[in-house]
Parts: C-alpha cells; sequence; structure tokens
C-alpha cells in the first residue's frame, strides 16, 4: 500500500507543480486552492508511504514522479521537446525504476507500527 501511497503524492506533486504556474503568484484564487489543497494531499500521502519505504527510496521517487510527470506533460502542452530532453528523462525514469526495484522496503525494518 505504501507504494500506492507514494505513486499517488507523486501525482499529486504534478498537479500543485502545474497548479503553481497557473496561480499566477498566487494571484488567482481557484488555481491557488487547487495547488494547496494538492500540496497538502501529496505530502500527507508521502508521509504515510514513509511508514514502509526508505526516506532515501521515497524521497527520489517522490520527486522523480514530479519531475518526470511535470516534463511529459509539458511537452504535450506545447513546451520545447528535444532530444537530450527525452534522453535525460528516460534516465530520470530508469533512476526511478531502479530505486523501486532494488528497495528494502521490508516494514518489520523500518518499525512499522501497525
Amino acid at each position: 500500500m505504501a507504494w500506492i501511497y507514494l505513486l499517488i503524492a507523486g501525482i499529486s506533486e504534478i498537479v500543485w507543480a502545474f497548479g503553481l504556474k497557473y496561480s499566477y503568484g498566487f494571484t488567482e484564487m481557484v488555481p491557488s486552492i487547487v495547488t494547496i489543497l494538492f500540496m497538502i494531499i501529496s505530502f500527507y500521502l508521502f508521509s504515510k508511504s514513509l511508514t514502509q519505504i526508505p526516506i532515501g527510496t521515497a524521497y527520489a521517487v517522490f520527486t522523480g514522479i514530479g519531475a518526470a510527470g511535470t516534463v511529459i506533460i509539458g511537452m504535450f502542452i506545447g513546451e520545447t521537446l528535444s532530444l537530450l530532453k527525452i534522453v535525460f528523462l528516460i534516465i530520470l525514469l530508469s533512476g526511478i525504476f531502479g530505486l523501486k526495484m532494488t528497495s528494502d522496503d521490508d516494514s518489520d525494518e523500518m518499525g512499522d507500527k501497525s
């Protein structure tokens, strides 16, 4: 379940990253509210994932999902697209996948209280 929390937290990070852009410095009401709401959701779910996933792995995956997702969506909405951007995005996604595959998320070792 911790990995699901982390995935949703990362997706929420994408939403609030775009919300920051469209809130125009928190001067637009609706985008500002959406941004703050998704920040809260994102960090809450990230904290829930830390009960079973090591912090280093969780944080790298969390920020990686946010960064990669933001770049991918940005490419679809008109930001510049280049071969180097795609290469580095693949490297980033490979790192996220590698961390997931090598993570020892045994809840007994992390002091899970459930």
